[in-house]
C-alpha cells in the first residue's frame, strides 16, 4: 500500500509541474502569435468594456502584449488587477495621484503589473544569465529616468542561440526581439497558472 501511494504521489507532482510547464509554453505560443498581428503604439487613453476590456486591437503598448497574451489563456489582468487593487489601494505605486482605482488604464501601467505579479505570482531573481529567463517568464526594464518597459519571454532563441527572445512592444508594435539585456532589468515574474 505504501509503494501505491509512493507511485500515486510521484506521477501527482509531475503531473502538476507538467501542466505548469505546459501553460508556460502556452502563454509563450500565444505572445509569439500576437507578433502576427498589426499593431500601431499608441498610449492614449481609453475607456474600455469591464471585465475583458481591450483597446483596439490594432493599438497598443507594451503592457497591452502581457494582457493580450494572457487574456489567450482565459486570464483576464483587466479584472484581477482592478480586483487587487480596489482590495489593496495602498500597496500599489501613487506615481499618477489617483486616489481610487481606474479601470480602464490600472492594468495599462508597468508599475501595477509589477506590483500585481510580486503580489501574486513569483518574483524571480534578476540575474545578468540568460538560462534564468524562461520561457512564460515576464521581463521589466527601465529604459531610462522613470520610463518602465515589460516583455514576455518566449521559448525561440536568439541567432547565437545563448538567449530567449522577448515579445514586447517598444514602439513598432508587437514584435519579436533579441533584448533580454539591452536594458535595465528591473522586475522578473512568473504568474502562476
Amino acid at each position: 500500500m505504501r509503494n501505491v501511494l509512493l507511485i500515486i504521489l510521484f506521477f501527482s507532482i509531475n503531473l502538476c509541474f507538467s501542466q505548469t510547464e505546459i501553460d508556460q509554453n502556452r502563454l509563450s505560443n500565444c505572445a509569439l502569435e500576437l507578433t502576427k498581428q498589426k499593431v500601431t503604439y499608441d498610449p492614449s487613453y481609453f475607456s474600455i468594456e469591464y471585465p475583458n476590456g481591450d483597446v483596439p486591437s490594432d493599438k497598443g503598448v507594451c503592457t497591452d502584449v502581457v494582457i493580450r497574451a494572457y487574456r489567450k489563456i482565459g486570464i483576464d489582468l483587466q479584472k484581477n488587477v482592478h480586483e487587487d487593487m480596489k482590495a489593496n489601494f495602498s500597496a500599489y505605486p501613487k506615481i499618477w495621484g489617483l486616489k481610487t482605482t481606474d479601470k480602464n488604464i490600472d492594468h495599462r501601467r508597468v508599475p501595477n503589473l509589477m506590483t500585481y505579479f510580486k503580489r501574486k505570482g513569483t518574483e524571480k531573481p534578476i540575474s545578468d544569465k540568460a538560462k534564468d529567463y524562461l520561457p512564460g517568464d515576464i521581463v521589466c526594464w527601465n529604459l531610462g529616468g522613470a520610463i518602465t518597459h515589460i516583455g514576455i519571454v518566449v521559448n525561440k532563441k536568439s541567432d547565437d542561440g545563448k538567449r530567449n527572445l522577448i515579445v514586447h512592444n517598444i514602439g513598432s508594435g508587437q514584435v519579436l526581439e533579441d533584448c533580454l539585456f539591452d536594458f535595465k532589468i528591473i522586475g522578473h515574474y512568473r504568474y502562476k497558472i
